[in-house]
């Protein structure tokens, strides 16, 4: 949940500066204050505000040194800090926003500057903050398909980051590479609408058993729906597609080539090659060498070549992440 009231945190030596910005914000926000770096450290373990308004020029630890030990913090790094200062050299504004500033405010303030600066990086935080919970939303929604199955959460999180891995050998960008790499765990979330009985089967499914399971992807398109959000666009996308086939014969549309959305072509590969290295209660993990034979006879077939001989060249990445992420 966002919070309901934002909160800052101001730090400077001269109690003025300090009353100044309070006049200025403290029908806005929450504010928190401190007159030294030590201070500003102890109140950001505290309380974690928001945004930093920091003064540069203070004795025994600068606004630089607090910034920069903040920086180093997984916990705390991604608070904005705007220094406020009456230095204005150009040199000293590229050395704050190095260190990892915001932005950079001069004294003697101005109350609308101040405003509009803090208003904007607060916005971010909010538009990050909404970001990461749709991110976890997903996250959690793809967990909910691994009840239905007897893949396991391990199983999840190398495909996805195997995904990842091959799609920027085939040329995405970082983003969009990420962007994969967390739609990819919703691959088979149509899988909650299959019957218990089809689903944990032990044996074979029947034929007409298969035929129900085939209906998967169509029912996680149905789940995401229509949605302004990319990700989940993106989600719906691999859903529909990752039983898709190369040569046309997959389901559910029996798309063929490059018909078949890259991003289904990638994660088609990246699942199967876990699903063979994996042990599942029906079968033993193959090992690499066979799994990698079976890949390359299907190129082609049910793969996408030039992804298949990406995925080859990638290989010791993706053995990297299959020991890191091992059941």
């Amino acid at each position: 949940m966002l919070k309901s009231e934002q909160s800052v945190l101001i730090v400077d030596d001269e109690p003025t500066n300090l009353r100044v910005l309070n006049q200025i914000l403290n029908q806005s926000y929450k504010l928190t204050f401190a007159k030294s770096g030590a201070d500003a450290l102890r109140l950001v373990e505290k309380d974690r505000p928001d945004l930093i308004l920091l003064d540069v020029m203070m004795p025994e630890m600068t606004g630089y040194q607090v910034c920069e030990i903040l920086k180093k913090n997984d916990n705390f790094k991604a608070i904005p800090i705007i220094f406020v200062t009456a230095l204005n050299d150009t040199d000293d504004e590229a050395k704050g926003l190095n260190l990892g500033a915001v932005d950079y405010i001069a004294k003697p303030v101005s109350a609308a500057v101040v405003k509009a600066r803090v208003k904007t990086h607060l916005s971010l935080v909010d538009a990050e903050e909404l970001r990461r919970t749709r991110l976890q939303v997903i996250q959690r929604l793809g967990r909910a398909s691994e009840y239905k199955d007897n893949e396991t959460g391990m199983h999840v999180m190398r495909m996805s980051h195997y995904s990842r891995v091959l799609a920027l050998a085939y040329g995405f960008s970082s983003i969009q590479a990420e962007n994969l790499f967390n739609a990819a765990p919703m691959h088979d979330i149509g899988k909650i609408g299959i019957p218990d009985s089809i689903m944990l089967k032990p044996g074979k499914l029947t034929d007409d058993e298969f035929e129900q399971m085939k209906k998967h992807p169509e029912i996680g398109a149905e789940i995401l729906g229509e949605s302004d959000s990319d990700l989940i666009a993106l989600a719906k996308v691999v859903s529909l597609t990752h039983h898709e086939k190369w040569n046309g014969t997959g389901y559910p549309k029996q798309l063929a080539g490059e018909d078949i959305p890259v991003e289904g072509r990638i994660v088609a590969l990246a699942d199967v090659f876990d699903a063979l290295t994996s042990v599942r209660p029906y079968k033993d993990a193959w090992p690499v060498e066979k799994a990698m034979d079976f890949i390359q006879s299907q190129k082609g077939q049910h793969f996408d070549p030039q992804l298949v001989d990406l995925f080859a060249q990638s290989l010791d990445q993706v053995l990297e992440i299959k020991e890191r992420w091992k059941d």
